[in-house]
C-alpha cells in the first residue's frame, strides 16, 4: 500500500494545520512588505516634494534600506531560527510587524518621511528574521514527496502577494486626499491578520537548542558561508538561486522605465507587466510538483535555465524592434494589448517568469532536503545574504550599463547571454543537474512510470537498495524514482557500454568484475561501496550479477553479505515491472536490436518493499522477497 500522505495534490496542504497557517502568514507578510513600500514610493514620487530626497532616487533608497538588514543581520537570524522554536519566532516577528505598522501609520498620517524610512528598515529587519524560519520550517513539517509542492505554493504565494501588495498600494494612494490614511489602515490590518494566522502555526522544536549565539554579524556571516560550502551540492544551489534573484531583479527593477520608454505605455502597462511576470512565475512554481511527480526533481533546473535565456533574449529582440513617435500619447493597458508586437513581449515575459519558477523551486527543495537539520536555518540565512548581495550587484551593473548608453532591451539581452555563462558554469561544477535532466527525459518519454511503496525509500542515512536486473536502463529508472542520488554497483561490461558508458561514469557508478576474472577490480568495488555507505549515502546493487536473458529472476549472489559484514545497514528490496520486452532488455538477444520495439510511453512499474534489518538478510531470503514484489500487480 502507498503511504496515505501521498494522496492528494499540493493544494491539499492548504487544508492542513501543519501548512495552512504558515502559508497565509508568509503570504500576508510579503503582501504587507510590498503594500507599504510601493505606497511610500508613490507618496514621495508623486505627492510630496522632499528637498533632501530626489523623486528619481526614492525607489532606489527605499529598496536599499529594505535590503540592508538582509546583509547585516541574516546570519544572526539564522542562528535564532536554529536555536529556538520556529513557531514562536514567527509569532514574535509578526507581533513586531504590528508594532512597525503602528509607527508607519503615524508616518503616513502626518507625512513624516524620516519615520517612514525608518519603518522601511524595520520591515526589512522583519523579513530578515522571518526568512530563515520560513524555509527551515517546511522540511520539518513536510515529507520529501511534499517538499516540491510546498515550495511551489510558497513561491507562488510570494509573487502573488508581491503583485497584490503593489497593486493595492498604488490604488489606495490614488484615493484623493485620504489615500495615505487608507494605506495606514490597510497596513495595520494586514499585519494584525498575519499575527492572528501565525498563532495557528504548530510547534516546531529547535534543531539545535544548545547553540551559542555569535553576535558579530561579520564573523557569523563568514562562518555561515563556510558552513554552506561544506555541502557542495547545497552551496552551488545557493549560488544558483542567488543568480536567479540577480537575473529577476534586472527585469523587475526596469518595468516602469521599460513600460514608459520602450513600450510607450503608462502606469497601467507597468502594472500589466508585473501581473504577467507574477502569474508566469506562480504557474511555473505550481507546476513543478506535477512535472517532478512529487519528488525533489532537479532535472527541471536546466530546463528552467534554458527557458530563462531563450525568452529573455527573444524579449530583447521583440522590444528592439518597437518604435513610437515621441509626441504620441502613452498607451493604456487596453491600447497596449491591441498593438501588434506587444503580444510577443507579454508571451516572452510570461514564459521567462514561468522558466524562473521551474528553475528556483527544485533548488530551494534540494537545499532543504540535503542541509543538516541542525544547521538548516543558518544555511538559509547564508542564502539570504547571497541573494541580497547578488541583487545589489544586479542593480549596480544594470545602472552602469544604462549610464554607459545601453538601452533597456540591450540590458535584457546582455543578461540573457550572461545567464548562459553563469548557469553553464554552475552545471559544470555540479553535473548532477544535467544527469537528472537526461534521466528525466529518458524515463518520462520512453516510459510511463508508476511506483508503489516509494515511502520506503530513505531520504537520508546509509542504506542498500537491491533490485532485479532487467535492462540497460534499470539504473536510470531507479535514479529518477529515488528521492536522492544513488550510487550503483554494476557489471564492468555494462559500465563500459558504448553510447551510455559516459552516463554511468558521470553518476559515479562502481564497476565490478568477477573475482576470478579481475580480483583487484573486485576488491576495489567493495572498498568503494563501503566508502559510499560510510558517507551515509544510498547504494544500489543488482544481486543477480547480470541482466536477465529470459525475463526471470536469477539466483542472487552473496556479494551483499560481504558489504553487510563491515556496514550493517538496512536493505530495501525493490522490483521493476514490465521492462522485459522493452528495447533496452535482452529479449531479442541484445539490447536495441529493435529500437522502440514497443513504441513510447510504455508503462513501467516499481514496487518497493519494507526495509530489512541487516541481521535478517541472506541471499536466498532477499531473492524470495524480491520475487514476492515481482508477483504483486504492476503499479
Amino acid at each position: 500500500m502507498s503511504d496515505p500522505s501521498s494522496r492528494g495534490g499540493q493544494f491539499s496542504l492548504l487544508g492542513q494545520r501543519r501548512f495552512a497557517p504558515f502559508f497565509f502568514t508568509q503570504f500576508l507578510g510579503a503582501a504587507n512588505d510590498n503594500l507599504f513600500k510601493f505606497a511610500f514610493t508613490v507618496l514621495v514620487t508623486y505627492q510630496l516634494q522632499v528637498s533632501w530626497l530626489d523623486a528619481k532616487m526614492a525607489g532606489l533608497v527605499i529598496g536599499a534600506l529594505f535590503i540592508l538588514p538582509f546583509v547585516l543581520l541574516s546570519a544572526t537570524a539564522g542562528q535564532w531560527a536554529d536555536k529556538h522554536d520556529k513557531a514562536f519566532i514567527m509569532r514574535s516577528v509578526k507581533l513586531m510587524e504590528v508594532g512597525i505598522m503602528v509607527l508607519a501609520g503615524l508616518g503616513f498620517w502626518f507625512t513624516w518621511v524620516p519615520l517612514l524610512l525608518g519603518c522601511v528598515f524595520l520591515m526589512g529587519l522583519h523579513s530578515t528574521l522571518f526568512g530563515p524560519v520560513k524555509y527551515a520550517y517546511l522540511p520539518q513539517h513536510l515529507r520529501e514527496h511534499e517538499l516540491t509542492g510546498g515550495n511551489g505554493l510558497v513561491e507562488m504565494g510570494t509573487f502573488v502577494a508581491i503583485l497584490l501588495g503593489n497593486v493595492g498600494g498604488g490604488l489606495l494612494m490614488g484615493i484623493n486626499e485620504t489615500g495615505r490614511h487608507w494605506v495606514a489602515a490597510a497596513c495595520f490590518a494586514v499585519a494584525l491578520l498575519g499575527w492572528l494566522t501565525a498563532r495557528g502555526i504548530p510547534a516546531s522544536p529547535s534543531s539545535d537548542p544548545g547553540l551559542k549565539i555569535n553576535w558579530n554579524p561579520v564573523s557569523e556571516t563568514w562562518r555561515n558561508l563556510k558552513l554552506a560550502a561544506t555541502y557542495p551540492s547545497v552551496f552551488r544551489s545557493l549560488l544558483g538561486i542567488s543568480w536567479m534573484w540577480f537575473f529577476g531583479a534586472v527585469f523587475l527593477a526596469q518595468f516602469p522605465s521599460f513600460a514608459r520608454d520602450v513600450l510607450h505605455g503608462d502606469e497601467q502597462v507597468a502594472s500589466l507587466l508585473l501581473v504577467v511576470f507574477s502569474v508566469g512565475i506562480a504557474v511555473g512554481s505550481l507546476l513543478c510538483e506535477r512535472f517532478s511527480h512529487r519528488h525533489v526533481e532537479i532535472g527541471l533546473v536546466p530546463m528552467g535555465a534554458v527557458g530563462m535565456t531563450v525568452f529573455a533574449f527573444d524579449l530583447y529582440l521583440a522590444a528592439s524592434g518597437l518604435s513610437y513617435p515621441a509626441d504620441a500619447p502613452l498607451f493604456d493597458a487596453a491600447a497596449f494589448v491591441a498593438q501588434p508586437g506587444h503580444g510577443r513581449v507579454m508571451v516572452d515575459l510570461a514564459l521567462l517568469a514561468f522558466s524562473a519558477g521551474l528553475y528556483s523551486v527544485p533548488m530551494y527543495a534540494l537545499i532543504q532536503l540535503r542541509s543538516q537539520p541542525s544547521h538548516r536555518a543558518r544555511i538559509i540565512a547564508a542564502n539570504n545574504i547571497l541573494n541580497a548581495l547578488f541583487m545589489i550587484v544586479s542593480s549596480l551593473a544594470a545602472g552602469a550599463m544604462l549610464s554607459s548608453g545601453f538601452t533597456i532591451p540591450e540590458v535584457f539581452g546582455a543578461t540573457a547571454v550572461l545567464n548562459v555563462l553563469v548557469v553553464g558554469y554552475v552545471f559544470w561544477l555540479m553535473p548532477e543537474y544535467i544527469v537528472r535532466l537526461v534521466m528525466l527525459f529518458v524515463a518520462r518519454i520512453v516510459y510511463r512510470l508508476r511506483v508503489r511503496g516509494d515511502h520506503h525509500l530513505p531520504t537520508d542515512g546509509a542504506a542498500i537498495l537491491v533490485c532485479n536486473h532487467v535492462s540497460f536502463v534499470d539504473a536510470v529508472i531507479l535514479g529518477v524514482l529515488s528521492p536522492r542520488p544513488m550510487v550503483f554497483i554494476m557489471d564492468h561490461r555494462i559500465f563500459r557500454t558504448p553510447g551510455i558508458g559516459w552516463f554511468f561514469r558521470l553518476v559515479k557508478a562502481i564497476p565490478i568484475a568477477p573475482q576470478k576474472e579481475d580480483p583487484a577490480a573486485y576488491e576495489a568495488a567493495f572498498e568503494r561501496a563501503r566508502a559510499v555507505l560510510n558517507e551515509g549515502e544510498l547504494l544500489c546493487l543488482f544481486p543477480e550479477g547480470a541482466i536477465t536473458r529470459d525475463g526471470k529472476l536469477q539466483p542472487f549472489k552473496a556479494g551483499i553479505m560481504k558489504i553487510l559484514e563491515t556496514n550493517p545497514v538496512p536493505v530495501i528490496p525493490a522490483a521493476l515491472h514490465n521492462l522485459w520486452g522493452s528495447s533496452f532488455s535482452r529479449i531479442d538477444g541484445v539490447a536495441l536490436a529493435r529500437p522502440l520495439r514497443r513504441g513510447v510511453f510504455n508503462p513501467v512499474g516499481l514496487v518497493v518493499g519494507e526495509p530489512i534489518p541487516p541481521e535478517q538478510v541472506t541471499p536466498a531470503a532477499l531473492q524470495q522477497r524480491v520475487q514476492a514484489l515481482l508477483d504483486e500487480p504492476t503499479p
